[in-house]
């Protein structure tokens, strides 16, 4: 084996063997999905009971405000004073506010109160708010002489069938919002990748550079060598934690859809549309709620027949070769970083022109989706040091061919020229100690032949 097939072998087993890489490869893709489920799911079950008592001095909302499954209204004897209703409250455990309806409501929808002695939830304030303006909005129509059913059939909603034609004029169906969530959700990933395992690149650089241990290895191999053997032994790290994350995902994602399709199967188990359409109008509730699973379920399974829109496979890929280029561009710049100071504090000065290409491409891309045909977004895609993130933002809304390959070029082409430069200052660097460097004395080492 090669001198720089050791250095590799030792990089990767000593990293994939330690329990933090292990741990954090299983519980990665848990991760990501309880950023998305837990919140949610919190949102949903955090709220308490609401009991809401509705002192209507109109009239007009007595019994109309229909309870949830966590929001119940109470309605007491008419006449009740206000003085009576907040004394009621805070002597009583049932009651966690009241909401104060004056009688001009119609005319002076400003002043409805809602007196509690503790904060109810967003959705409760809301709910209320939602239901009285609706409310409103039917008696004014009914004074007015419309029917709101009239109103409601007028209303349309309109869904754009998105079409792409590709350079031979075939048709292709697409999902702007998916293309750009996929697209955003890349680049992302290429940025995290990139800073995470470019830095240990530098930070590996530095502890074998202070703690002596690369005058050693310098004996044994050329310092060029290890720099190439630890940038590419780190990548293949960051490659294999990548897989594993996509295999674990994908198998978490196939049994979310399954668990989804199984959930409304048992919805629907027994009754079918026919007999829904001809029971009775007592059982009209019951249709309602069948209706509504049904609408329910037509909108998940939309939601991944759009992702099959995605074309995964030219995705995965790039995601690939995008990754691998440029954190093999930005580490061979944290490598000659690394062996320019003595400890991590020092990195501080040589650290900015690095990270500003990457974060300029992260902020870039969220310009670059809204508009991926631009002439900014196609120079952008070019570049060897923004294209990483913008091409994968690009990529799922569809780039032609040749665009793709010319950036892939530039790309390869921008790492050897890189790591040629890298490689200069690291061979120097390497076994300085002791001296502050300066921007100057890394000139000098970019020229010294």
């Amino acid at each position: 084996m090669s001198k720089i097939g050791l250095i590799i072998q030792r990089e990767y087993l000593t990293r994939v063997r330690k329990k933090s890489f292990i741990i954090m490869t299983i519980l990665g893709p848990v991760l990501m999905a309880a950023l998305f489920i837990v919140p949610v799911w919190l949102a949903m079950n955090e709220e308490d009971d609401a009991n809401i008592l509705v002192i209507d001095d109109s009239m007009l909302f007595h019994e109309r405000m229909e309870d949830t499954e966590k929001i119940h209204f109470h309605f007491p004897e008419y006449g009740l004073p206000l003085d009576s209703a907040k004394s009621r409250m805070m002597g009583s455990e049932d009651i966690d506010a009241v909401l104060f309806i004056h009688k001009k409501i119609i005319s002076t929808p400003a002043g409805v109160q809602l007196i509690y002695d503790k904060q109810p939830g967003i959705n409760v304030i809301r709910y209320i708010e939602n239901t009285l303006e609706n409310d409103i909005e039917t008696f004014k129509l009914a004074k007015s002489g419309i029917n709101q059913a009239t109103i409601e059939a007028a209303k349309t909603n309109i869904t754009l069938v998105t079409t792409k034609l590709d350079e031979v004029g075939e048709e292709s169906k697409a999902n702007t919002e998916l293309s750009m969530v996929v697209g955003l959700f890349s680049g992302i990933l290429i940025y995290m990748f990139i800073f995470l395992y470019g830095v240990q690149v530098m930070r590996g650089v530095i502890e074998e550079k202070t703690n002596r241990i690369i005058e050693v290895i310098i004996s044994s191999v050329r310092p060029f060598e290890l720099m190439m053997g630890k940038i590419i032994g780190i990548a293949l790290v960051g490659l294999t934690q990548f897989l594993l994350w996509v295999v674990l995902s994908s198998t978490l994602i196939s049994g979310s859809q399954t668990l989804v399709q199984q959930h409304f199967a048992k919805q629907e188990k027994g009754t079918s549309i026919e007999e829904a359409m001809s029971r009775s109008q007592s059982l009209a509730p019951e249709s309602e709620e069948i209706a509504e699973a049904k609408l329910n379920e037509a909108a998940v399974n939309e939601l991944f027949s759009n992702i099959d829109l995605i074309d995964f496979p030219v995705i995965l890929g790039s995601f690939l070769f995008y990754f691998l280029g440029g954190y093999l561009i930005y580490s061979a710049l944290f490598a000659a970083v690394g062996s320019a100071v003595d400890n991590e504090a020092d990195t501080q000065q040589f650290m900015l022109p690095i990270t500003i290409p990457i974060i300029f491409s992260f902020v870039m891309a969220q310009v670059v989706i809204n508009n991926p045909e631009s002439t900014m977004s196609f120079w952008l895609s070019m570049i060897p040091f923004t294209s990483p993130i913008i091409m994968m933002v690009r990529i799922p809304f569809g780039v032609p061919y040749w665009e793709i390959a010319l950036s892939m070029a530039l790309l390869v082409a921008g790492f050897i020229a890189t790591t040629w430069l890298a490689g200069r200052i690291y061979r120097t660097g390497i076994l300085m100690y002791g001296k502050k460097i300066t921007y100057k004395e890394l000139w000098k080492w970019l020229v010294y032949h």
